[in-house]
């Protein structure tokens, strides 16, 4: 008889969008809004897709929620473990970001990937870092980066107002570019929502706002075809 094994989830179910963050003068911003949708259903309005990891790191996911649930998982096992050690040594942003991507490429390479796209950001021993991992274990690092639909309309905003400033880019104006960002996801987005959170890593610690959200104005769409009750 012939017997198909153990068959693995091979597409996302409930779902996350896009993820931001940028390297500014004290550390690394990141936002990531509220939804989880199920399918084309914004089925999950209260969803916190960024995780902190140990003390100096955050991490932001898009992708499926279970699949980020499960990350979350094992990385409080590993941070547990690293405790339990207690030899003086605490993992930062790069040590996460390199378990990570080798757990992913890991799945990846079983045929049995984890469905997200990750960023992990951090500030440690006077530096911050930013880096990007995804479920075919890909990684690089920069001072932008933006997943799911804001790495095609989110990141020529971020680099043009980020590159070159690192070192100089004060907090607020970084929080008000995000805000900006989010806002034009919002806007062109059909899988995101205007409810987000935005997270700093500073040499103070990590920080995750309350949920926020961006002021919107919708008097552009009645000059679109289409839109309510125009029939011509």
């Amino acid at each position: 008889m012939f017997t198909e094994g153990i068959q693995h989830t091979q597409q996302p179910i409930v779902t996350g969008t896009s993820v931001l963050a940028i390297r500014y003068k004290d550390g690394i911003m990141m936002a990531a809004d509220n939804l989880a949708s199920y399918g084309s259903l914004a089925r999950f309005k209260d969803i916190q897709r960024l995780h902190p990891v140990g003390e100096f790191t955050l991490i932001g996911a898009g992708g499926d929620m279970s699949d980020f649930q499960y990350l979350q998982h094992i990385l409080d096992n590993l941070m547990i473990e690293e405790n339990n050690e207690d030899d003086g040594h605490k993992l930062g942003p790069r040590e996460i970001y390199e378990y990570l991507s080798q757990v992913m490429y890991a799945r990846r390479s079983k045929i049995n990937p984890l469905w997200n796209s990750m960023i992990v950001g951090g500030f440690k021993d006077g530096k911050s870092f930013l880096g990007y991992v995804d479920l075919l274990g890909t990684t690089y690092s920069s001072s932008t980066i933006a997943t799911g639909y804001g790495s095609m309309i989110a990141i020529p905003l971020l680099r043009k107002a980020v590159e070159g400033r690192e070192t100089t880019l004060e907090e607020e104006e970084a929080k008000q570019l995000i805000v900006d960002c989010m806002k034009v996801l919002f806007y062109r987005d059909a899988r995101s929502l205007n409810k987000f959170q935005i997270g700093t890593i500073t040499e103070k610690g990590i920080t995750i706002s309350d949920s926020m959200e961006a002021p919107t104005d919708w008097s552009f769409a009645d000059k679109i075809r289409g839109y309510g009750a125009q029939t011509q």
